[in-house]
């Protein structure tokens, strides 16, 4: 008898196996991305200076190779980069837009005047785990860890072990929500929130659910970004077992971040009845063209995504390298703004301490 061998389905890499697996050294990640590290351009490079007053340079040791000064930020900040992001990247190219958001770099001891650990003063909130600085709106820290350590990130310095939520906290933060009547909106965010496990997602989810004021939930998250098969069927099944509306806002600063692994699971979330939009932030030699981000705006129409925010580089000590001046910002989107129908074209903001909401920009288009 002729035993037909069943065709077993491909299994998805588990995301949390990806996660431990992530590179965490910039000598394996140049490895495996064949950069030669003698082809390094020296640490810092006179750009750095250029336009630059008061700025304080921590010494390094001269005697050291260009990859070990690079290295060294990372006692400032962690390094962590995810292979599912890495495959995205361009291989011998130490510019690749991607591998530049993630590299660390000596630019980072360059302190600038201005730049600073807490840029949008959000370290002295009166309820740990939570930030209410809009008033229809409240932000949950449901994780201190992230997938992927960005080097421009304005929260490197957060300090998260002193956010962190435990039982009597989250019961805490859900009464304070319950009792604001002007508060329709929740925000889960971190960190990544899509860090913590499906089932305490789906209990937190649930109890927000169940404050009658509440009409929707926001999750702010890069992890689908740099770990697709994060988007599995335990995050599908309690996403629409709401009856709140879920959004879903990402975080992607260039179209090569939109792979086709990422588009797969758009479709899913999108048929799951999420809405998605995309947040980015204009940063220096990343996506600081009009080019750019025109072709990010098509491709995240593409991928089901609507642009949503632009922002201006926030203030973060150790990562003045990324800055984008506000009249190249403006110049940037004049451009854009001729270029791409409204639904695509994001909105350049700013986001100021004690403000009541994001800050636009005047594009000073007017005679």
């Amino acid at each position: 008898m002729l035993i037909i061998p069943k065709k077993t389905p491909p299994v998805e890499t588990h995301w949390q196996k990806e996660l431990a697996n992530s590179f965490t050294t910039l000598d394996s990640l140049l490895q495996y991305l064949q950069i030669d590290p003698s082809s390094l351009p020296p640490a810092l490079s006179n750009d750095v200076f250029s336009n630059n007053n008061n700025i304080n340079i921590i010494p390094t040791q001269n005697d050291i190779s260009i990859i070990e000064q690079h290295s060294n930020a990372r006692r400032l900040f962690p390094m962590r980069v995810p292979k599912p992001f890495a495959d995205l990247m361009q291989q011998s190219n130490w510019y690749d837009p991607l591998l530049q958001q993630v590299v660390p770099q000596q630019a980072e001891f360059v302190d600038k005047l201005g730049f600073v650990v807490d840029p949008l003063q959000e370290q002295n909130g009166t309820t740990a785990g939570l930030i209410h600085k809009y008033k229809s709106r409240v932000l949950l820290l449901v994780r201190g860890g992230c997938a992927i350590n960005c080097r421009y990130c304005f929260r490197r310095h957060f300090p998260y072990q002193d956010n962190q939520l435990g039982q009597a906290q989250y019961q805490s933060v859900l009464e304070y929500i319950n009792n604001d009547t002007n508060i329709n909106e929740v925000i889960f965010s971190g960190g990544d929130p899509l860090m913590a496990n499906d089932k305490q997602l789906a209990k937190l989810a649930q109890k927000v659910d169940n404050i009658t004021h509440i009409k929707r939930l926001r999750i702010h998250t890069r992890l689908p970004v740099v770990i697709p098969s994060r988007v599995n069927n335990e995050l599908l099944a309690w996403l629409t077992n709401l009856r709140i509306k879920p959004i879903i806002v990402l975080h992607i600063n260039h179209k090569n971040e939109i792979g086709e692994a990422l588009i797969e699971k758009t479709k899913m979330l999108k048929q799951a009845g999420v809405t998605l939009l995309n947040q980015s932030v204009l940063l220096k030699n990343i996506n600081d063209s009009a080019e750019a981000i025109c072709e990010l705006s098509e491709a995240l129409f593409e991928a089901n995504i609507l642009p949503y925010y632009l922002h201006m580089f926030d203030p973060v000590k150790g990562a003045a390298h990324f800055d984008v001046s506000k009249p190249d910002a403006q110049k940037i989107m004049a451009k854009v703004i001729t270029r791409l129908p409204g639904f695509l074209v994001p909105k350049l903001v700013q986001e100021l301490p004690r403000q009541p909401g994001k800050t636009p920009i005047d594009l000073g288009l007017e005679p």
